[in-house]
């Protein structure tokens, strides 16, 4: 599936080129122990490799796949959101520093939290890697007034993006996470006990 231009920073590409023979999309959750187990083998140890090897062939994507049945799971990928929108080359470093805090943001974490307390935090996170904390904040921050129309249902300065990356991802069908596709396809001898070897045989046997 093709990605919108807005959510670019989700490509994590060896070259210089815009194209790449081949497309690894790996749908994951922020909040999702499996996803987090992925994401750090292919950014840490998988990527590498790639860029050594198979610059010219293949980008990654990163499809924030959110899970519903976490609350938190909508509130750190909109975190993502926002990150994308001011910066799309942080989205990745972002992201690997939200995997090493998920589990602050896990269910017991957050139950007794306003929604806007989660979201200072991870505005502080986003602060971290580089970016303007408040910048992240004030997109996400939800108001606690109507708004000029009496509506009550304002979201905020992301929820326009998250309904377009839920919307493309539904046409998918992918539920759990991690899923992989490759070239659109699902890859199901792909999962989140990948070690880097089994990354660098199925690459060798794939990657042409």
């Amino acid at each position: 599936m093709a990605l919108n231009p807005k959510f670019a920073g989700q490509k994590l590409a060896a070259h210089v080129s815009p194209y790449a023979l081949h497309t690894i999309e790996m749908y994951l959750d922020y909040v999702c122990p499996f996803s987090k187990k992925m994401f750090d083998t292919v950014y840490d140890s998988v990527f590498p490799v790639i860029k050594e090897k198979y610059a010219d062939k293949v980008q990654l994507i990163f499809r924030q796949q959110i899970q519903p049945w976490h609350p938190s799971s909508t509130l750190v990928h909109e975190a993502g959101a926002a990150v994308l929108k001011i910066d799309s080359n942080k989205f990745w470093p972002f992201s690997k520093a939200l995997f090493a805090e998920q589990a602050e943001y896990f269910d017991v974490k957050v139950v007794n939290e306003p929604r806007n307390k989660t979201y200072e935090r991870l505005a502080k996170l986003a602060g971290s890697v580089g970016l303007d904390e408040k910048k992240v904040y004030n997109l996400l921050e939800v108001p606690d007034k109507p708004d000029s129309e009496g509506g009550l249902n304002i979201g905020n300065g992301v929820t326009n993006d998250i309904k377009l990356m839920v919307k493309a991802n539904r046409l998918t069908g992918v539920h759990v996470t991690p899923t992989v596709l490759f070239n659109g396809v699902v890859e199901n001898s792909i999962s989140s006990s990948f070690s880097k070897d089994d990354w660098e045989q199925w690459l060798q046997k794939n990657v042409v």
